[in-house]
């Protein structure tokens, strides 16, 4: 299930994509399917559209927003590569994205990231601090890739409801400050670097 965090005058709101699990077993993410049984994509776009009735930019995103929630994707994957898409447009991030399933790598970690970064080529591999005890710092050195540790440090933006709340959507970001949004996210990762 995708699990996307936004805000309201009582705090932050879980806006869920419910999937087929029961009886699936382990599932590879390209995998997983949309449970479309019931009303949630409507009562989601309802809920989002009255938490940021506000906002000023909700408006340069909702016909967006009730793209996705009335289309009918199988998969969660393409559920999450088109709001990817719709980011990175807005933003004007120019990366590219690639799948795992596209790039013929096998394996857990902590052998996975050495081995996607072996396969794109990769020198460096950026992480939060937070996976370092995730990561095998030795697998990295052995394969000439620099493992390098950041500590995340969100940047502040004005939100419509009091204090300053974290970790939301980057929708939020996007309702509350429209294309200002891509400047703020630039500071945050001046930070980083």
């Amino acid at each position: 299930m995708t699990r996307n965090r936004f805000k309201n005058d009582q705090g932050p709101l879980w806006v869920t994509i419910p999937v087929w699990k029961k009886g699936l077993g382990f599932q590879k993410i390209n995998e997983v399917r949309i449970c479309r049984e019931g009303r949630w994509a409507h009562k989601h776009v309802a809920s989002i559209t009255s938490a940021y009735a506000n906002a000023p930019f909700l408006k340069e995103h909702l016909g967006f927003l009730e793209k996705i929630f009335s289309q009918r994707f199988e998969k969660l994957i393409d559920l999450n590569l088109e709001i990817i898409r719709h980011m990175n447009t807005y933003l004007e991030i120019s990366a590219r994205v690639m799948l795992l399933s596209q790039l013929g790598v096998e394996g857990n970690e902590p052998q996975l990231s050495v081995g996607i970064c072996r396969q794109l080529g990769a020198s460096q591999f950026l992480a939060q601090s937070s996976a370092k005890k995730y990561l095998d710092e030795e697998a990295f050195g052995r394969a000439g890739i620099a493992l390098k540790f950041f500590k995340h440090r969100p940047s502040v933006y004005p939100q419509l409801w009091g204090p300053f709340i974290s970790n939301l959507s980057t929708f939020d970001l996007l309702f509350n400050c429209g294309p200002k949004a891509r400047d703020i996210l630039r500071t945050c990762a001046k930070k980083i670097s």
